[in-house]
């Protein structure tokens, strides 16, 4: 994955496309950061990990689209259509490094399964199974969909 947006940045820089340049060196410099914090754990002990693993990339770039999604929706309202289409546009470019999204269906399917596999029973197994979906599923599941389906199973 970082490879592929070195890559990216070079042919952005290359074909002068600003907005995707700006937007791949926004994800680099978080994926940077979050590189760094990832050497120590919240007391400051080391934790042997040199960077994120691609699971934990994917994780990122899943709350950087939720975090534009946010924005969009608050520039919309304050009339600021013009900052809302550029939150879109930095949406459509994080978004091609996700894998294939889950659709509404595959969703309830998978949702159902685990389940069915962790024998949950009520509200109180909610975390344990949105635990195993995130473990399995980021990056191609939207969580927050995710969740309501998992309430209403767990009803």
């Amino acid at each position: 994955m970082r490879t592929r947006l070195n890559d990216d940045i070079k042919a952005a820089m290359k074909s002068g496309d600003k907005r995707r340049l700006a937007t791949l060196r926004l994800i680099t410099a978080t994926i940077k950061d979050r590189d760094l914090s990832a050497h120590v754990d919240e007391q400051g002990q080391a934790t042997g990990r040199d960077k994120l693993a691609d699971q934990d990339i994917l994780a990122l770039l899943q709350k950087m689209i939720k975090q534009r999604r946010e924005s969009i929706e608050i520039y919309r309202k304050a009339g600021r259509d013009d900052l809302a289409e550029q939150e879109a546009e930095e949406i459509a470019v994080i978004e091609a490094y996700l894998p294939q999204q889950m659709n509404e269906d595959e969703m309830r399917a998978a949702v159902a399964g685990l389940v069915a596999d962790l024998n949950a029973k009520g509200l109180k197994d909610m975390g344990r199974v949105m635990a195993a979906l995130k473990e399995r599923y980021t990056g191609t599941m939207d969580f927050g969909k995710a969740s309501a389906m998992l309430k209403e199973a767990l009803k």
